[in-house]
Order: C-alpha cells, then structure tokens, then sequence
C-alpha cells in the first residue's frame, strides 16, 4: 500500500504502534505516554492507511486502543484507506467495525478496501505471492493519495449526534 501511495505522488512514514508508549487509555489523564506524539503524526497526515489483523471478529485491541487516543482532531475529514489480514477466511468483519469507527469519527473512508484471507499463503519471505492481492493493496496507497484532498461533505444532522463532531 505504501508502494502505492509513493507511485502516485505521496510520501509516506509507516506508523508501527509497537514503537508507541500508548498504555490502556484512562479518559480522567490528559495525555499518557506517547499520545501526543502519536496524535501529531496522524494529524500532519493528508490521508492515512490503517492495517490491522482479525483478531475474534474485529480489528486488534492495540489499533483500538491508539485509535482511542485520538479523535475528530486527527480523522474529521481525512481520507483513511483500511486492510485487514487473517489467518483464516476473509477479515471482512473487521474492516466493517474499523469502517464504522472511522466514521464515527468523520473520516471518508474509501469504497475501495484490501482483506487479506489465510494471510500465510499469501506471503512467502515477507513478499507477496498473490497477484490480486498485490494489485488491491497497490491501489489503496494510490486511492489514498488520490483522494486526500477530497472536498468535505456539508454537515450533517448526525455529525453534531456524535459528541465533539460538531467542531
């Protein structure tokens, strides 16, 4: 996907949340650990891609936890392209649950999403084996590129539902 995005004219700095201090997040402490850090990053950020695997149904409890570390200041409006891998069938559940969040939090969220099903045939030596697969992730870092500038929807009576999406 990084590939993707570098090919159609975007830089690109992949975001590793194990290289993050982010601990379970506590709502009564301003900021914990590298929040704030972490937040910056996704705010400096035209478009952002979010990778997870399908742990029991859903995205991981790490992305869930950093993604609860920031919110409508780093995400309204932004472009966000999702993948998801499993180890089993297809981590279309996640990428669902994943879609939703992002939503919530006033994102556009591409139509276009990579699900990477029974993940360790389709990799071999840390490269793609699958050519479909190559080309649907290939396109989401173009997509992602493509659309990050794309023109905010107008306010919607749901937006200002959602406790801070009225800013």
């Amino acid at each position: 996907a990084l590939d993707g995005a570098r090919a159609a004219g975007g830089t690109d700095d992949l975001l590793d949340l194990r290289e993050f201090d982010l601990p379970p997040l506590n709502a009564d402490l301003d900021e914990q650990g590298d929040a704030a850090a972490f937040a910056e990053c996704l705010r400096e950020a035209d478009a952002v891609l979010l990778g997870t695997p399908m742990y029991h149904g859903s995205y991981s409890g790490v992305l869930k936890n950093a993604l609860d570390h920031v919110g409508f200041d780093e995400f309204e409006g932004k472009t966000v392209g999702l993948l998801a891998v499993a180890g089993g069938s297809f981590p279309v559940t996640a990428l669902e649950h994943l879609r939703s969040v992002c939503r919530a939090l006033d994102a556009w969220v591409l139509p276009h999403q990579v699900a990477i099903p029974r993940a360790s045939r389709a990799f071999e030596d840390g490269e793609v084996v699958d050519g479909g697969i190559e080309e649907r992730t290939r396109v989401l870092g173009e997509r992602a590129v493509q659309f990050a500038h794309i023109e905010a929807d107008p306010r919607t009576f749901e937006s200002g539902e959602n406790v801070g999406g009225d800013r």
